[in-house]
């Protein structure tokens, strides 16, 4: 049946070329834009993740900038650390000099001194965008029993990104300071408690003691937050060494002057602490031409004494050992402001020291290396981590070009057939016509 009203025909050749079209428009955009998913009408679920992986690989972006910057810092540091070492091993030459009878102490004395003001001139030009890795000073108001904001000596280098469902947390690498620095400490007035420092004493063949001296920190005092915090000090009482060597203390002036004291640094634990107090007690010894009647070491966070003479080397903490809080922290170098060459016992007592300093140095070098090295693997990480991120968004999103150009030209065709189909559908009830002729 044919009817003038109803083209059935010219309805399903309509149908049909506007399916062709819009397949034609979703080709053209694909081919415009070079993505098969533009938007979230496309694809929702598709669309949406690839937004939370774009979302990553700016993040991420960020994160190569930071490692770029902490890398920069942390070279910086380690490279101050390398001068140090080498002005120390000099300062070492003109230490190892000093110790003949003939020779003028005097200029050597002035090169050493040349030498740490240059030491001090490196830590200070150590810093890069304002932070210098060498310092650890303490700048906070002084520590009161009301209580004081510690920090901690480290440096966080954001370096990643960890996606867990819908949360995301931020990773760190720690950079921890390496102070390199000549400051001297002072002492603090806040008593700690009687916890902090336990020392015992043990009975030898000769009759005279060994002592044990443990760094055990302290947390009770109100206001303190760590076990040790910037500002602690320990200052070792060295007229227990002299009375067991010769028999008779040092006179008040004397052993004022003589005090091995070591002020806790930003970030140091109880085994810093002990390091830094056995250096300085060796320090002591040798200026007071003790060094062979008394073997100092430490392990951990103990200080041991072996008493070589044949008097017994009292162990009590409260005679030997004062513990306060509140001081102004020590260097790593401190030591090198006391060098002084020009006596026969300070020469020692400088030859004792720079062994511990060079050290102290090397490692500081060390830790900067190992830092610098996780860094750079973590830069190449996340830069390889961005590449797939990009092309795992791709593979989803990304137009096929060759498919869509062939796509294109059949479509093309189909849309050329859709209107010469719709074109004799319409012509069709023409036919009619001829009925009524």
């Amino acid at each position: 049946m044919s009817s003038i009203l109803t083209n059935t025909g010219a309805m399903v050749a309509l149908q049909s070329l506007k399916s062709i079209n819009a397949g034609l428009q979703k080709t053209q955009d694909e081919i415009s834009t070079g993505k098969s998913v533009s938007n979230a009408k496309d694809n929702s679920a598709i669309w949406a993740i690839s937004k939370v992986m774009e979302s990553d690989v700016q993040g991420f972006k960020a994160i190569s900038s930071s490692l770029a910057l902490g890398d920069s810092t942390v070279s910086v540091g380690r490279q101050a650390a390398e001068a140090v070492t080498d002005l120390l091993t000099k300062m070492k030459d003109k230490v190892v000099n000093s110790q003949e009878a003939n020779v003028d102490r005097e200029k050597i004395q002035s090169d050493i001194s040349a030498l740490r003001d240059q030491i001090g001139s490196v830590v200070a030009a150590a810093q890069f965008n304002g932070l210098n890795l060498l310092s650890n000073e303490k700048t906070t108001a002084a520590y009161t029993a009301a209580g004081r904001v510690d920090g901690s000596g480290i440096v966080n280098i954001l370096s990643s990104l960890d996606r867990s469902g819908s949360s995301v947390t931020a990773s760190d690498i720690e950079v921890t300071k390496q102070d390199l620095s000549t400051r001297t400490g002072t002492k603090g007035s806040l008593a700690l408690g009687a916890t902090a420092l336990t020392a015992a004493g043990t009975a030898t063949a000769n009759g005279a003691a060994a002592a044990t001296y443990t760094i055990n920190g302290e947390v009770a005092t109100a206001g303190r937050t760590k076990t040790v915090m910037a500002g602690d000090s320990y200052s070792f009482q060295m007229t227990v060494f002299d009375s067991a060597a010769n028999g008779s203390p040092f006179t008040a002036a004397a052993a004022a002057k003589q005090e091995a004291t070591y002020v806790a640094k930003d970030g140091d634990t109880t085994a810093d602490v002990a390091k830094g107090m056995a250096d300085m007690m060796k320090f002591r010894l040798a200026e007071q031409g003790l060094e062979k009647d008394f073997d100092i070491s430490v392990s951990n966070n103990v200080i041991s004494v072996t008493n070589n003479t044949a008097t017994a080397l009292a162990a009590s903490a409260a005679a030997n050992v004062d513990l306060d809080a509140g001081g102004t922290t020590s260097g790593g170098l401190q030591m090198l402001s006391e060098f002084n060459v020009l006596t026969e016992k300070g020469a020692s007592a400088a030859l004792a020291g720079i062994e511990s300093l060079i050290q102290t140095s090397v490692n500081s070098a060390s830790a900067f290396g190992s830092t610098a090295g996780r860094i750079e693997t973590q830069a190449k990480f996340v830069s390889g981590l961005t590449d797939a991120l990009k092309a795992g968004i791709g593979s989803l999103v990304d137009a096929n070009m060759e498919e869509a150009s062939a796509r294109l030209q059949a479509l093309q065709v189909q849309q050329q057939l859709g209107v010469q189909a719709l074109s004799i559908a319409n012509q069709a009830p023409q036919s009619i016509l001829s009925l009524f002729r």
